[in-house]
């Protein structure tokens, strides 16, 4: 059975899907994008505050599932711009220790409401 998370300390999904979706032992986490939940809004700034935020919301959702950054295996990074790899790669890695998650991550040709970064991540306990 899979169990749908949620929490008010990460986005609203904007579309028919759920912050993360929870099967057995694995948390599947929705991509997020840098959304202030408290505002609504995109986080002022640019790649560095936009993937601090994204990974803060990924954290908050882990959380609320009961795991934690440490538990995450895989990510998916979507850029809209590959120029800003290695600015984003920098605050992601104040966000993780090794082992590191395995991860993809890549040019995309827009992300939604503009955002320079998406995230998507796997999680397992």
């Amino acid at each position: 059975m899979n169990t749908a998370i949620h929490t008010d300390h990460a986005p609203a999904a904007i579309g028919p899907y759920s912050q993360a979706v929870l099967a057995g032992n694995t948390l599947y986490v929705s991509g997020q994008i840098p959304i202030v939940p408290e505002k609504g809004e995109l986080i002022e700034g640019g790649i560095e505050e936009q993937t601090r935020q994204s990974l803060t919301n990924i954290s908050n959702i882990l959380a609320a599932a009961g795991f934690s950054m440490k538990n995450v295996v895989k990510t998916t990074v979507l850029l809209a711009d590959i120029a800003d790899f290695g600015a984003m790669n920098a605050v992601y890695a104040e966000f993780f220790e090794e082992p590191y998650p395995a991860r993809a991550a890549f040019q995309a040709a827009a992300i939604p409401k503009g955002a320079k970064v998406e995230i998507e991540c796997i999680a397992v306990k």
